[in-house]
């Protein structure tokens, strides 16, 4: 009789669970190191030459410090009282423009902010009060 070795069959499926494991492995570092990149870059800011304008009768101003303590005609106050006083301003009938003086260090988002109320209350004139060029 003639012997016969058993061999195993060829595979028919691929096992992908090394794939998978890798996969997943990768994504989890990329999970992890995505939020710890920083994303900066130089910025130089224009300088800036304008026209002096002086407020007039028909003008407020409104100046923001660095801590968001909003001043406006002599008074401390938040964002929504902002938006009360302005309301009744718009409502009395008068056209003013309004000028914004905000603390250079100031967080942009409350500039924004603030930006935003002006307009949303009917003001569409705003300037930007900036310190003189040097």
């Amino acid at each position: 009789m003639a012997r016969h070795r058993f061999s195993n069959p060829p595979f028919d499926q691929i096992n992908v669970t090394p794939l998978i494991d890798t996969l997943f492995f990768l994504l989890i570092i990329f999970m992890i190191t995505a939020p710890l990149l920083e994303y900066s870059m130089d910025v130089t800011p224009p300088s800036y030459k304008a026209a002096d304008i002086k407020p007039d009768d028909n003008s407020k101003i409104v100046n923001v410090r660095k801590d968001g303590v909003i001043m406006f005609e002599g008074a401390k106050m938040e964002l929504p009282e902002l938006v009360q006083r302005l309301t009744a301003l718009r409502d009395s009938g008068r056209k003013y423009n309004f000028f914004l003086r905000a603390d250079a260090d100031l967080r942009y988002g409350m500039v924004i902010d603030v930006l935003r109320n002006i307009k949303n209350a009917g003001f569409s004139d705003l300037s930007l009060i900036t310190s003189a060029e040097e």
